[in-house]
């Protein structure tokens, strides 16, 4: 996953969409340069003749700007290079500029239009069948849930609060009635975040968790 002082590594398929996104903050947060790099391309180091014409310049004529040039080329190269598995980095070994490299991970990891689509109408179908695990904890449920949502924002697929909402409590075991009948009647489902409805879900929890413990004592 990375942190600040850890660059991302990329794994697995699966986990490109995540990767992509955190690499994305990683690098812009380290050097915004080799994001630069990454959206613009290598710079060509040139000279401009007499007549006009422009052609690459010997290297035996790199000024110290140039050189600083070419080793941000190299260091943004190398710090997207570093951030694959040494699995994935093998595939990919014939690029030689960040762009390049950037793009053909982009490629074959979300593939084309079909590919996508099919990635979409999977994740919306999870999101439909979404629902309880018998035995499981509030918690357990909750974490898949929010990690479903943020790969369906991640993939493009845009849905409105309310459905996201209204889902989340749906999917709540039946114990649950009298809370979300609560949560239905007294909340905005079409206005609070996802975040906002988990965090009264979890109080809800502590609620009634206190509630036994205050008749186990009575």
């Amino acid at each position: 996953m990375g942190t600040t002082t850890r660059i991302p590594r990329l794994l697995s398929t699966e986990g490109f969409p995540e990767w992509k996104y955190r690499m994305e903050k990683y690098i812009k947060m380290k050097d915004f340069k080799i994001w630069r790099n990454i959206q613009k391309g290598p710079v060509r180091t040139t000279t401009t003749l007499a007549n006009g014409a422009i052609i690459d310049k010997d290297f035996a004529n790199y000024t110290d700007v140039d050189f600083e040039k070419i080793e941000e080329q190299e260091k943004a190269l190398a710090t997207l290079t570093m951030a694959l598995s040494p699995e994935i980095a093998q595939g990919f070994r014939e690029y030689d500029s960040t762009k390049a490299l950037w793009e053909a991970l982009i490629e074959v990891y979300e593939g084309n239009e079909d590919m996508k689509q099919s990635r979409q109408d999977m994740l919306r179908q999870k999101f439909n069948m979404f629902n309880h695990i018998l035995g499981e904890s509030l918690e357990a449920q909750l974490q898949p849930f929010i990690t479903l949502t943020t790969e369906m924002s991640t993939v493009g697929i845009s849905v409105p609060r309310s459905e996201i909402n209204k889902k989340l409590l749906n999917s709540l075991p039946k114990s649950w009635d009298m809370n979300v009948s609560v949560i239905r009647k007294t909340k905005d489902l079409n206005r609070l975040s996802l975040a906002e409805t988990m965090a009264i879900i979890k109080a809800c929890d502590l609620a009634d968790k206190q509630r036994e413990i205050n008749h186990m004592n009575s």
